[in-house]
């Protein structure tokens, strides 16, 4: 039985609940092919003291993940990506960047970038956060 290593970040100040910023973060890992058929998150407790949240918290992200059909409980071992759930390809994963991709844009306009000074930012921003 192997834990999955989840790697989240909360944003407490974000106005969106932290079980949900949970929630979402797990489905885009399964989507992308971090989360995998048969894997096990941690348990409740563990990413409570890990992530330093209510386990409640914890337990309902997990909740919904299982009422979505992400995940079912595996009495005694914990929660387990389920067999259905099957990675997104990139088209179906960069779709999911479109509503941030339109704040994106509307907000260099409001400042005033071009295209050029926004394309410059971003990918200095991208390749020092991704690999």
């Amino acid at each position: 039985m192997q834990h999955s290593t989840l790697i989240l970040q909360l944003s407490p100040s974000s106005g969106e609940p932290i079980y949900r910023q949970l929630f979402e973060q797990i489905k885009r890992m399964i989507a992308s092919g971090q989360l995998n058929a048969g894997d096990y998150l941690p348990s409740v407790r563990q990413l409570a003291v890990e992530l330093e949240v209510n386990p409640m918290t914890i337990s309902k992200a997990y909740g919904f993940l299982e009422s979505h059909g992400d995940v079912v409980r595996m009495r005694g071992k914990g929660m387990m990506i389920a067999e259905q759930v099957h990675k997104e390809s990139t088209s179906e994963r960069l779709q999911k960047l479109t509503p941030l991709a339109e704040t994106f844009i509307q907000q260099c306009k409001q400042l005033d970038l071009d295209k050029q000074q926004a394309l410059d930012w971003l990918s200095k921003k991208l390749e020092k956060e991704l690999k």
